[in-house]
C-alpha cells in the first residue's frame, strides 16, 4: 500500500536522515520524504501498514524531535 502524508520536518538534511531511518524499518518497501513540500510518501506491506506508520513516526522522532506525521 502506498500513501502520502503531510509531515513536519525542519531541514533538508533532517528529511534525508528521517527517510533513511524509516527505510530501515521491516515492512517498508520505499519511502520518500520531501522537505520542500513537507510530504512523505510511504510504501509498506498492506497487512502491517498501520504498525509500520507508527514505527515510522517513532523513527523520525529519534532523528529529529520535531518530526511529526499529520493525519
Amino acid at each position: 500500500m502506498k500513501k502520502a502524508f503531510k509531515i513536519e520536518v525542519d531541514c533538508a538534511n533532517c528529511a534525508l536522515k528521517v527517510e533513511d531511518a524509516i527505510r530501515a524499518i521491516d515492512g517498508v518497501n520505499d519511502v520518500k520524504v520531501n522537505f520542500l513540500t513537507q510530504r512523505m510518501t510511504l510504501d509498506a506491506a498492506d497487512d502491517r501498514f498501520d504498525a509500520v506508520l507508527k514505527e515510522a513516526e517513532k523513527a523520525g522522532k529519534k532523528v529529529e524531535k520535531d518530526f511529526s506525521i499529520l493525519r
